[in-house]
């Protein structure tokens, strides 16, 4: 019983946590026109700015082996007793 008190008091809680943003949004947004600069500027004459070229410590190896597996098939080089196994059917 606690379980299901526990759950429905969640999933109230997770539908109004839903529904809030929705209710708090005004519909005046119509009248309101939003202007961006059609260019920005970034002035760097006032800062020092200083620094120092880092190399990876590993090496790039392009010389790659060609991935080994372990053979799923097993070749056989005789069938000796199934040849054998089959003359005992034919008999």
């Amino acid at each position: 019983m606690k379980k299901l008190v526990t759950r429905s008091l969640f999933l109230g809680l997770a539908v109004l946590a839903t529904t809030a943003p929705a209710l708090a949004q005004d519909g005046d947004d119509g009248d309101r026109k939003v202007t961006y600069k059609t260019k920005t500027e970034i002035d760097f004459e006032g800062l020092d700015v200083s620094g120092e070229l880092v190399k990876p410590s590993s090496a790039l190896v392009l010389d790659r082996k060609k991935a080994q597996f372990n053979p799923l098939i097993k070749l056989r080089n005789d069938f000796n007793a199934e040849m054998e196994q089959s003359v005992d059917e034919v008999k």
